[in-house]
């Protein structure tokens, strides 16, 4: 699913599978395990299958399969959209936007790395 009309983000988004884990701040901690849609130095994409709610503060811990420790960090759920229905026999998902905050220095410039170098391969294979 392409978000370009949509995209008003002040920071680059790059495609990058990687893991997250995302739990509710206020309720039991249930954790989901999900994937990334993309990923950039304020946010991430993900595809859950239940719509948490906008605005709900969670806990992000990110796999970005580098070899480095997980990043973890707070958030926020700032846009969801949920995705056709397409039959009975598919479950339901939702894209789901996570602002992302306290995020350390290290953490951050391990996303940027990863961005910027999505976005140079991208730009040359075009």
């Amino acid at each position: 699913m392409t978000w370009q009309g949509m995209d008003r983000r002040r920071f680059p988004r790059a495609n990058y599978p990687c893991l997250v884990i995302i739990r509710r701040s206020s309720v039991r901690p249930e954790a989901m395990l999900t994937h990334t849609e993309n990923i950039g130095m304020g946010g991430v994409c993900v595809i859950l299958k239940k719509d948490l709610g906008l605005f709900t503060p969670v806990e992000v811990e990110l796999d970005l399969m580098d070899t480095q420790p997980h990043i973890k960090c707070e958030g926020k759920i700032v846009w969801v959209v949920k995705r056709k229905d397409s039959d009975e026999k598919n479950p339901l998902f939702f894209d789901t936007g996570i602002e992302l905050s306290k995020v350390k220095k290290d953490d951050q410039q391990r996303i940027y790395s990863i961005v910027q170098r999505l976005m140079r391969l991208q730009s040359e294979n075009l």
